[in-house]
């Protein structure tokens, strides 16, 4: 269920799909184990979500920004299937939403994940507020690198405070990631021009 990061012409109607079957009782169980009768510890319900969450952080406000600035300000109506799924984020919303309760943690934390950049839709503002507390919840309960990074951004964004919620590996992460922005930053302006100030680091 891999996309690479791109958004295709077949993405809009795969994510119809998944969000239209995320509810169906197949979905509870993951496929079975190659060497085994049991199932996988990834329910497919999760694995259908982290699909529509990766989908849904392709086309965030961030990626189209960037587009935009690699490829000028009419980047959006030159993709129009990135437009395409912009367009369905409430759909998927509503789809992803009931899940945010689920008993699975990793269901409710793979719902939380796809939930979050889908609400940066206008027309989803609102539904901000309630995704709060299960930020705060999977804060306080998980270990997943990922999952928390997508949290803290999102309270981040919306204006919270995270000092308490932030472990010691939260603030590595962090500033790891401050580190490899300004090397990128360094690489860009320096790399390929001659340049001869010293990289940061």
């Amino acid at each position: 269920m891999d996309h690479q990061n791109t958004i295709y012409e077949a993405t809009v109607p795969v994510a119809l799909y998944f969000a239209a079957i995320l509810n169906h009782p197949a979905t509870e169980v993951g496929e079975l184990d190659h060497d085994a009768d049991v199932p996988s510890r990834h329910p497919t319900r999760e694995l259908l979500l982290n699909w529509l969450g990766g989908t849904a952080h392709d086309a965030d406000d961030e990626r189209v920004a960037m587009g935009k600035c690699h490829f000028g300000v009419g980047f959006l109506e030159a993709c129009p299937d990135t437009r395409a799924f912009r367009n369905l984020r409430p759909a998927i919303y509503f789809a992803v939403q009931p899940f945010l309760g689920h008993g699975n943690a990793k269901v409710r934390h793979a719902a939380l994940v796809a939930a979050i950049p889908l609400t940066e839709d206008p027309r989803l503002a609102t539904h901000r507020a309630e995704l709060v507390e299960h930020a705060c919840y999977l804060l306080t309960t998980s270990t997943n690198r990922y999952h928390r990074d997508r949290a803290l951004d999102a309270l981040k964004a919306w204006g919270h405070d995270t000092g308490d919620l932030e472990n010691a590996n939260d603030i590595a992460s962090r500033e790891l990631q401050a580190r490899l922005a300004d090397l990128e930053y360094w690489s860009a302006n320096n790399g390929t021009g001659g340049g001869t100030e010293d990289p940061p680091f």
